[in-house]
């Protein structure tokens, strides 16, 4: 192997899959088909394959207790930049699996390579997605995707130096900008936002400030997909109100990305940030920046009453309390 791990690898990684695991098989089927307009690709007992472009498969259900996002695929582009990101990880001693067969065939891929990330996220490495010629059949008119992926992930660490690192030293990614944010209590929660590529942002990182608490059960606590026209991004919300599904935020505008959403959640707890006309980051002139807040307008809760919010902020406090008592996995 050339002696190039450390060539930069910004632009040769994207987000390219998401793997959940929920007892809520049916609630899953009934809110990614009807509410938010994804083809069904595959649905069994046990697992359920959804599809948004020609991958044959972007995001994948497995019957299971975890009620979270177990794993992350990253797409690399071609094998040399997937060796270069291997040969880091082997630099730093971390376990990497290499998998092919039924796990790799229900992900769409040939074979992928994973490693536990940070807060124990899965994190899987593959290249050359597997394709189908099927039609979509899906609500919306579609899903932006291409060279910048499928999305985004956001997740709150009380380790979150250490989360940037792990992207930055093996993904080379950059930090896009920053939000402060004020919490409820006097709480302030930082948000860094890091790009693997022209997408604003693959992962974005939340920590309290001082003292670290982190009042998110599950690894992710949102993901976010991309819609291709402001129709797709009305018609699934009013879906998702329709179906019964709470919105966490109503419909607003964040001011870093200009990308306007709302954020459902799902059965299994977590978000998903449904989102429309999100900005490229055109890297000749881009600077990072620091903004006040994470919404322009709008993103209001669905159930924003006074009992509502009390009962809201208690919850994460005493979540968070209890994330003291045990410590968050990193791997670096």
């Amino acid at each position: 192997m050339k002696n190039d791990i450390y060539d930069d690898l910004f632009g040769k990684v994207q987000m390219g899959y998401a793997v959940i695991e929920s007892m809520k098989l049916a609630q899953w089927k009934l809110f990614l088909k009807q509410g938010l307009g994804l083809h069904l690709a595959d649905d069994s007992e046990t697992t359920q394959r959804y599809r948004i472009d020609s991958h044959a498969c972007r995001l994948l259900v497995n019957k299971g207790k975890a009620e979270d996002i177990q794993t992350i695929g990253y797409e690399v582009t071609d094998e040399h930049s997937l060796n270069r990101i291997l040969a880091r990880f082997e630099g730093r001693k971390l376990k990497v699996e290499k998998h092919t067969g039924e796990e790799a065939q229900l992900r769409g891929v040939d074979e992928f390579h994973r490693l536990t990330g940070p807060k124990g996220l899965g994190i899987e490495l593959y290249v050359n997605a597997q394709t189908s010629g099927q039609p979509l059949n899906m609500l919306s008119s579609g899903f932006v995707t291409g060279p910048a992926g499928m999305g985004h992930v956001a997740m709150t660490s009380r380790l979150p130096t250490k989360v940037q690192r792990f992207y930055q030293e093996f993904f080379d990614a950059r930090l896009s900008d920053r939000i402060h944010q004020p919490m409820a209590g006097g709480v302030m929660l930082d948000i860094a936002f890091l790009r693997l590529n022209e997408r604003h942002h693959s992962v974005a990182i939340a920590a309290t400030r001082g003292l670290r608490l982190d009042p998110i059960r599950t690894k992710v606590q949102h993901m976010n997909l991309q819609v291709a026209s402001m129709d797709d991004l009305s018609n699934s919300f009013r879906r998702c109100k329709d179906l019964g599904f709470e919105m966490a935020h109503e419909i607003g505008q964040h001011p870093n990305d200009l990308e306007l959403s709302f954020y459902v959640i799902t059965p299994s707890g977590f978000e998903i940030e449904l989102g429309w006309d999100a900005l490229a980051v055109n890297e000749s002139n881009w600077t990072p920046a620091d903004y006040p807040n994470i919404s322009v307008w709008g993103h209001k809760p669905q159930k924003a009453g006074p009992l509502d919010l009390a009962m809201l902020n208690l919850g994460n406090f005493r979540r968070g309390v209890a994330s003291l008592l045990k410590p968050e996995y990193s791997p670096i």
